[in-house]
């Protein structure tokens, strides 16, 4: 199975338990303390009374370990310069960072926010089973699949990106959150292209596209894209279309298939 067909993220993850963990890291917390103190972090929420092994608990400590700590080895130089983002970031940009390392670890929260933009911008709301029937049409009829995009669902009302309505099981959008920021854009298209295995797109389908529904990005200029090492900036066509890819040096976050 490859990494796109993926699912991993199938736990409700609070903003908060993120932020706990990446200042973990930023304190420069050995890997074993960072685990520790996330299980006593989480042992009154998750999990109330067990230390069961595939316990919710544990499977909320895996994916924020992954996302923060465990990254695969392709995404650490983006999580690194996540992290040195996060120093300096206003909760809006802090969230967005956050939201952007989920993505690029796993890519089926990138999708499930995919398919939630694009139904908000065509109709102004979403069901929880509109989301679903897409993503069975991508990942198959898996119950799995929409388990996980009822608990991604859940997260987002957590976040306080999707708002609920009277209506059970649908929701409409809380407004879009301005982050203005050259580097963390930047960052963003780093991250986005990651999550999607590098493919060559422009600025605008990397920074204000229906994945990022919560956020209107600013676009940088071009020529601080063509300044990262990073990324690669190309022209295409009569019209010299931009798109920008990961430089053959950051390219490696192609995952391999799975044996």
């Amino acid at each position: 199975m490859t990494r796109e067909h993926q699912i991993g993220f199938s736990q409700r993850i609070r903003l908060e338990w993120l932020e706990y963990a990446a200042n973990l890291v930023l304190a420069e917390n050995p890997r074993d303390e960072v685990v520790v103190a996330l299980r006593q972090h989480l042992r009154e929420t998750l999990s109330v009374g067990s230390d069961a092994e595939r316990g919710t608990r544990n499977k909320a400590i895996t994916i924020l370990m992954k996302v923060w700590i465990n990254v695969p080895p392709q995404l650490v130089a983006l999580r690194d310069a996540g992290l040195a983002l996060l120093r300096h970031s206003n909760a809006n940009e802090r969230m967005l960072i956050h939201w952007c390392m989920c993505a690029a670890v796993y890519p089926f929260f990138g999708t499930v926010a995919g398919v939630t933009g694009r139904v908000l911008r065509l109709q102004g709301d979403v069901g929880a089973a509109q989301v679903q029937r897409r993503l069975r049409e991508k990942y198959g009829q898996r119950e799995t699949v929409a388990r996980a995009a009822r608990r991604i669902l859940r997260l987002f009302v957590d976040w306080g990106v999707l708002l609920e309505s009277d209506r059970h099981g649908l929701y409409r959008g809380a407004g879009a959150r301005p982050v203005d920021d050259s580097a963390l854009a930047i960052w963003i298209a780093r991250a986005v292209l990651a999550s999607r295995d590098n493919q060559a797109q422009p600025p605008a389908a990397l920074l204000r596209g229906p994945h990022l529904f919560p956020f209107e990005v600013a676009l940088p200029a071009i020529r601080e894209l063509e300044s990262c090492n990073a990324l690669e900036v190309s022209r295409h066509g009569l019209d010299q279309d931009v798109f920008v890819s990961l430089a053959e040096s950051a390219a490696s976050v192609r995952q391999p298939r799975d044996a």
